[in-house]
């Protein structure tokens, strides 16, 4: 019960220091990013458009707000240390505050966690993706294929992630998953299914490994960002196929590419023919003015001649 009343106590100082209107905006399941620049001036971006302004906040209550999220994140935040960054416990959404010196002012940005799904087929609805790239996607998951998802960033790579998922369990329900993140953003339904959270002290590549012995039916990370995308790969390439990773990149063939880059950290050999065995498809989506855009579904056929072949 003491428990219980101390997390009680914590949202509603959060609630407080965040006031109305932004408690307004993170109950709003079409926001996905809240920002405050240190100029004062605060921006709200939603889903299918573009970044709005939405008022001012004080520069003083902005440093009170973050001096509370630091408080309930268990994070010291001064002029030696002015940066935190975690899941604040309003909600789970991502918070990233900063103070001076590293800003001229208190500045912050909130990722909303998403709390409504979009199925894969209303991406072809909503005119995201054509219908021949839908088919291609679902034949990938119906054929346990690896997919690669890649965008820059608000490019909603998380979002077509969780239609991915979605549609992974409405073709195999009874499906082991397995799913690594280190802020959590993706949904499982599965019944059966391990989450696992990595951190500074339990790394991407440790987790990994872990996963190789907890059988997994399909592995899934949420991003890969350092050489732990060497383990994925090798992961996938020995027998537990049918996964899929996000990656910060412009385009589908950057994608590969980054992905070298990312396994170079780890490895002299070059990997490309380890990459091109692994990932079988790649997702390119982007944020245009007219909204998000599923921009390209290229099948990886395999690497010769220094290059990937790719249709």
């Amino acid at each position: 019960m003491a428990a219980t009343g101390t997390r009680d106590r914590l949202i509603r100082k959060l609630k407080d220091a965040f006031g109305a209107s932004l408690c307004h905006a993170l109950g709003d399941a079409d926001v996905t990013e809240i920002m405050l620049n240190p100029d004062g001036r605060l921006y709200i971006e939603k889903l299918g458009m573009g970044m709005e302004p939405a008022g001012t906040l004080d520069p003083g209550r902005a440093e009170v707000l973050i001096g509370v999220v630091a408080h309930a994140l268990g994070q010291e935040i001064n002029a030696s240390k002015p940066i935190i960054s975690g899941e604040i416990p309003l909600g789970g959404h991502r918070f990233e505050g900063l103070l001076p010196p590293a800003v001229k002012a208190p500045a912050f940005s909130i990722r909303r966690r998403a709390t409504s799904r979009i199925a894969l087929h209303d991406y072809v609805t909503t005119g995201v993706m054509t219908s021949l790239q839908y088919q291609h996607i679902h034949d990938a998951i119906k054929e346990r294929r690896n997919i690669l998802v890649c965008g820059g960033t608000g490019s909603g790579k998380t979002t077509l992630a969780n239609a991915l998922m979605l549609e992974i369990h409405r073709l195999f329900p009874r499906d082991r998953i397995l799913l690594i993140e280190d802020t959590v953003e993706i949904e499982v339904a599965a019944e059966n299914a391990v989450m696992l959270r990595s951190s500074d002290d339990v790394p991407i590549d440790r987790l990994l490994k872990s996963t190789l012995r907890l059988r997994p039916d399909r592995i899934m990370v949420g991003e890969v960002r350092d050489g732990a995308a060497l383990t994925l790969l090798k992961a996938w390439n020995t027998g537990h196929p049918g996964g899929f990773t996000t990656l910060h990149a412009n385009d589908a063939r950057a994608a590969l590419t980054r992905l070298e880059q990312l396994v170079s950290e780890v490895s002299q050999t070059s990997m490309s023919r380890v990459i091109a065995d692994a990932v079988d498809l790649v997702v390119s989506i982007r944020r245009t003015d007219g909204g998000r855009r599923v921009e390209e579904v290229l099948c990886v056929e395999g690497f010769d001649q220094g290059q990937y072949q790719l249709t």
